[in-house]
């Protein structure tokens, strides 16, 4: 079977793996509890699990009959890396605009 390589930004592209993140950082869930705050089906829960577990996103323990659910958010990081790139650049962006504004301004001391 041909393994497909996952990363954290097609995990999180999709809004109930988004979610799924959300409720197991609170908390660590069982897939049952997790699967009962979807509509969609027990099974189509695991497949998101699975694709958050590949990619690093949530650790899945087994105890007993049971499997658990836990987030682990360490690989959030190379998402906040990515999008603290463009914040420094929107931010560079807006102080050459205010200095722009700031010359045109006419002083009003004067």
């Amino acid at each position: 079977m041909n393994q497909v390589r996952r990363d954290v930004f097609q995990a999180i592209s999709d809004p109930t793996r988004r979610e799924i993140i959300g409720l197991l950082s609170r908390r660590t869930l069982n897939l049952n509890n997790v699967a009962d705050h979807f509509t969609i089906s027990r099974p189509a829960v695991a497949k998101h699990i699975r694709i958050l577990t590949e990619c690093g996103l949530v650790t899945v323990q087994t105890r007993g009959r049971e499997t658990f659910c836990q987030a682990d958010l360490k690989g959030l990081k190379e998402v906040s890396d990515w999008a603290n790139t463009y914040q420094q650049f929107w931010q560079d962006k807006l102080d050459a605009l205010e200095r722009f504004l700031d010359e045109d301004l006419p002083d009003e001391n004067l």
